[in-house]
């Protein structure tokens, strides 16, 4: 997808108190789950490599918040071989569908006051921070939650395109969708390229981030991905007033054509690691990278 530009005067964050899950992406909704798992396979490959590169693998106990369907936190146990994996979301009813040995399923609010889990040596989030208010808030606590030594990564969608790709239904329903769904649940990309600079100001150290754009080619796990969650979403769509519904069908045609030439919405992943010294009462914990300036 490709991110509608914030508008001038238009701040940032979400413009209503709205929640994902509700008025869009229902997971009671049949077949939610394998809308899920359309954007778990176009991605999925991409966060374990990173998450392998940073060292994540036996011993180590992680957190996964908004865990979706699971698979990340499944395969972190399966192939990564760490220690345990708490998967947190919303609505648990996917989790709980796929039960894995070493997996714990916690159904909460991570905007809970006092949501506090414990301590891991890793925290993910993918594609939960852009749905949610008080971004800058929501990192900082997601930084307490790790060990000493620990890595917290992020990732979300970021907009490529948009301002200056040709004006295509492709195109037009992107930006209705951005749109629709800021309007509705307070979705915004807009503030994701800025993952870097909020995870130093939180606190954490060794800060990089890398982009990962899946290619639109028919029948793909990410262009099947998107006509689903158009389909999902047009009404909020069609509520901008920026489309109709004849534009929003020629867009899923597009996706299956072999003369789509457009980019999708790409993924900033970003992390930081809590520096090795230790908070009072707590020690650091053992095999992980030494964070700390050297001499």
């Amino acid at each position: 997808m490709c991110a509608r530009a914030r508008p001038a005067g238009q701040p940032p964050g979400p413009s209503t108190a709205g929640h994902y899950g509700e008025a869009v992406f229902r997971p009671e909704q049949p077949g939610e789950d394998d809308r899920i798992d359309l954007g778990a396979l176009a991605y999925d490959d991409t966060t374990m490599a990173r998450l392998r590169s940073l060292g994540v693998g036996p011993g180590w106990n992680c957190l996964d918040v908004g865990a979706g369907t699971g698979t990340v936190a499944r395969r972190l146990l399966h192939e990564a071989g760490v220690a345990t994996v708490l998967a947190v979301d919303r609505d648990v009813r996917f989790l709980t569908a796929h039960p894995f040995p070493g997996l714990g399923v916690l159904e909460a609010d991570i905007t809970a006051p006092g949501f506090d889990p414990g301590r891991f040596q890793l925290v993910h989030a993918r594609f939960v921070l852009m749905h949610l208010p008080s971004r800058h808030r929501l990192i900082a606590a997601l930084g307490e939650l790790l060990a000493p030594g620990g890595v917290l990564v992020l990732s979300d969608a970021v907009d490529l395109t948009t301002a200056t790709a040709p004006t295509t239904p492709y195109t037009r329903v992107v930006q209705a969708m951005w749109q629709g769904l800021r309007d509705t649940i307070g979705t915004d990309v807009s503030w994701v390229p800025e993952y870097p600079h909020l995870l130093r100001a939180a606190g954490l150290a060794s800060v990089a981030a890398e982009i990962q754009v899946p290619p639109l080619v028919p029948g793909s796990p990410i262009s099947r991905f998107w006509a689903r969650s158009w389909d999902r979403a047009r009404e909020a769509i069609l509520a901008t007033g920026l489309v109709d519904d004849a534009t929003v069908d020629a867009a899923v045609r597009d996706l299956d054509s072999p003369d789509c030439a457009a980019l999708s919405p790409g993924m900033i992943t970003a992390w930081g690691w809590r520096p090795q010294e230790a908070m009072p009462g707590q020690e650091a914990m053992p095999g992980l990278p030494d964070t700390r300036p050297q001499s």
